[in-house]
C-alpha cells in the first residue's frame, strides 16, 4: 500500500524543525537580551518601549523579505539554491549576534537573517506543496501541512530549554551562536533528503502574462526601499514627531505601501480565471493579519508577563536536578545592591545603558506572597532556584505538539462523515478561538490584582493552550490555503503575501506591546486585543460564504 505521505516529508519536517529551533531560540530571549541593563548584565541596555519597537520591526521584516525571496526562488535561484543561501545567512546572523557585541554588528547580524529568511520560509513551505500536489498525495495536503507544522513546533519547544541552559551556563553570547548550530544541522538534513523532493523543486515555465523580475526591482522592490527611506526622514522633519510612535514603525509602513499595491494589482490585472482565487488569497490575508498581531506577543507582552507577574519559583523536589543542568536562574533572597525598577517594572538605566542601582532585593521578590515571603525568610540558606523566563516560550510549541493529533485527527473524523469544514470556515474559527485566549489573561490580571502579587504559571498554560487550537486551524490552514488556491505560475509569490500579512501583524504586536505601559490596569490592554481579533472574526464571517464558494468552484 502506497502511503499517504510523500517520502520527502520527513526530511522537510527535520531541515523546518532545525530552522525553526535557531529562530525561535534567539525569539525566545530577544527581549531579554535588549533590555538586560550593559556591563555586569551582559545586554544592550535599551529601553523597554525600544526593545518591543526592535523586536516588531525585527520580526515584520522577517516576513517582509519571503516577498522577494519567493518571487526570487521561483524565477531565478530555484527552490532549493534558495533553501541553502537563506539557511546560511540566517546562520551567519545567528552566530553574528553571539559573536559580536557592538550595536552596528548587532543590526548587522539581524539584517543576515532577515535577509536569509526572505529566501528560506516561503521556499521550503512550496515545496511541501509541490510534493502533495499529485495523487495519492493531494488529498492529505492539510494533513501534510500540519504534520510540518509540528515539526516547527518541536523545534521551537527544544530551543528554549536549550538556550536557558546555554544562558546560564556560558552567556548570551554562546545561546546565540547554538542557534547558528541548528540552522546549519538543518541544512545538512536537508542535503541527505535532497533526492525525494528534487523532482518537485523544478521552477515554472515562464507564462505570457508573467511579472518579470525588472518590474518587481523597478515597481516594487525600489520603490519599497524609497518609501521605507521617506518613512525613516520625512514625517520628523514636517510634523517634527512620528506618524506612527517610531522612526522604525514610519519607514515599515511607508515601506509596505508599494508591496501591498503591487499584491492589489495582480489581482486587479488577473484574468477572469484567476482573479477569484487571488481575491480570497488577498482577503485571508487581511484577516490573518490581525491573528499575528496578538499572537506574535509572546515574545514582548507575554514574556514580560512571564517575567514580572508570574510565579517563576522552582519546587524544592526538582530544584536540586533542574539547578545542576542549568536550567534554572540562580537569585539571592538578601538585601544588596540591585537594579532599579519603575513601578511597571521597567529597568531604570543611565543613558549609556548602565542599570542605575539601588539597596534593596533583586525585582522578582517585589510582588510575591506573604505566603512565599515567610517561607524564604524561614530559610537557612538564601540562595532561590527560578525557571528561566525563555522557558514560558516553550508553552505554545508544546501545546503544538500535544493538540496537533487532536487536530488533525477531529478533521479526519469530520471528514469521513462528509462534514468537513472548508479551508476558510476553519481560518475563521481560529480567529475567534484566539480571541478567547486573551480573556484568560484578562482573568489572569484579576487573580494577580493587576500586578500586587504574582499569579500561577497555569495562567499562562491556559491563554497558550487556547491560542494554540485557535493557531492550528489558521497557521498551517494558510500554507494550505494558499498552495491550494494560488495560480501555478505564482505560486511561491502568493506565498511571500501569506508571509506580508505576517510581516504586518508582526510589527502590529510590536505596536501594541509598546502600548502595554500605557494601561495601568494591565486587562484593559488584553481586552483590546479581544476586541481586535473578535473584529478580524465578523470580518472574515463576512466574506466566508464567497470564500468557500470559490473554493468548492476551484474544487477543493
Amino acid at each position: 500500500m502506497k502511503s499517504k505521505h510523500p517520502k520527502g516529508l520527513p526530511y522537510l519536517f527535520f531541515t523546518e524543525m532545525w530552522e525553526r529551533f535557531g529562530y525561535y531560540l534567539i525569539l525566545g530571549i530577544f527581549v531579554l537580551y535588549l533590555i538586560e541593563p550593559q556591563g555586569i548584565g551582559g545586554g544592550l541596555g535599551f529601553p523597554d518601549k525600544d526593545a518591543d519597537d526592535i523586536f516588531g520591526t525585527f520580526i515584520a521584516l522577517t516576513y517582509l523579505t519571503p516577498f522577494i525571496g519567493g518571487f526570487l526562488a521561483d524565477r531565478v535561484l530555484g527552490y532549493i539554491k534558495s533553501i541553502y543561501l537563506g539557511g546560511i545567512l540566517m546562520a551567519a546572523g545567528y552566530i553574528g549576534l553571539g559573536v559580536f557585541t557592538d550595536k552596528p554588528f548587532f543590526y548587522t547580524s539581524l539584517a543576515l537573517i532577515v535577509i536569509g529568511n526572505g529566501f528560506f520560509k516561503p521556499t521550503i513551505s512550496t515545496l511541501l506543496g509541490n510534493l502533495y500536489s499529485e495523487e495519492p498525495y493531494k488529498a492529505n495536503k492539510d494533513s501534510g501541512y500540519n504534520i510540518f507544522y509540528m515539526g516547527i513546533n518541536i523545534g521551537a519547544f527544544i530551543c528554549n530549554i536549550i538556550a536557558a541552559f546555554m544562558r546560564n551556563k556560558f552567556g548570551w553570547g554562546e545561546a546565540f551562536i547554538t542557534a547558528g548550530v541548528g540552522m546549519l544541522l538543518g541544512l545538512v538534513i536537508f542535503t541527505i533528503g535532497r533526492k525525494h523532493y528534487i523532482h518537485a523543486a523544478q521552477m515554472k515555465p515562464v507564462q505570457e502574462g508573467d511579472t518579470k523580475l525588472s518590474e518587481i526591482l523597478l515597481k516594487v522592490f525600489g520603490p519599497a526601499i524609497i518609501a521605507g527611506v521617506v518613512g525613516w526622514f520625512v514625517p520628523t522633519m514636517i510634523f517634527g514627531s512620528n506618524i506612527f510612535g517610531s522612526t522604525n514603525t514610519d519607514a515599515f509602513i511607508f515601506a509596505c505601501i508599494p508591496v501591498i499595491y503591487f499584491y492589489v494589482s495582480l489581482y486587479l490585472k488577473a484574468n477572469p480565471l484567476e482573479k477569484p482565487s487571488i481575491g480570497a488569497l488577498l482577503s485571508i490575508f487581511l484577516v490573518s493579519m490581525f491573528f499575528w498581531a496578538v499572537f506574535k506577543q509572546n515574545g514582548t507582552a507575554l514574556t514580560r508577563w512571564a517575567n514580572y507577574y508570574t510565579d517563576r519559583s522552582v519546587s524544592e523536589s526538582v530544584e536540586k536536578p533542574l539547578a545542576a543542568l542549568f536550567l534554572v536562574e540562580e537569585k539571592s533572597y538578601e538585601t544588596k545592591d540591585v537594579n532599579v525598577y519603575d513601578d511597571q517594572f521597567r529597568s531604570q538605566k543611565a543613558e549609556d545603558g548602565s542599570a542605575l542601582k539601588e539597596q534593596g532585593k533583586d525585582i522578582y521578590f517585589r510582588n510575591i506572597s506573604n505566603e512565599e515571603k515567610t517561607k524564604l525568610e524561614s530559610k537557612n540558606d538564601n540562595n532561590v532556584f527560578l525557571y528561566n523566563t525563555e522557558l514560558f516560550q516553550s508553552i505554545n510549541p508544546f501545546w503544538v505538539i500535544v493538540l496537533t493529533p487532536v487536530v488533525v485527527g477531529f478533521w479526519a473524523l469530520l471528514r469521513r462523515k462528509g462534514k468537513e469544514p472548508l479551508t476558510p470556515s476553519k481560518i475563521v474559527l481560529g480567529l475567534f478561538i484566539s480571541a478567547l485566549s486573551c480573556l484568560v489573561m484578562v482573568g489572569a490580571v484579576y487573580a494577580g490584582q493587576n500586578g500586587l502579587v504574582k499569579v500561577s504559571a497555569l495562567w499562562l498554560f491556559a491563554s497558550y493552550g487556547v491560542i494554540t487550537v485557535g493557531e492550528l486551524c489558521l497557521s498551517p490552514m494558510g500554507l494550505s490555503f494558499v498552495s491550494k488556491l494560488s495560480p501555478a505560475r505564482l505560486t511561491a509569490l502568493m506565498m511571500g503575501g501569506f508571509f506580508l500579512a505576517n510581516s504586518v501583524g508582526n510589527k502590529l504586536s510590536g505596536i501594541l506591546a509598546s502600548t502595554w505601559y500605557n494601561y495601568e490596569n494591565k486587562a484593559n490592554y488584553f481586552l483590546v486585543n479581544f476586541a481586535l481579533l473578535i473584529f478580524a472574526t465578523l470580518l472574515g464571517l463576512s466574506m466566508l460564504k464567497r470564500l468557500n464558494k470559490i473554493m468548492k468552484e476551484k474544487g477543493h
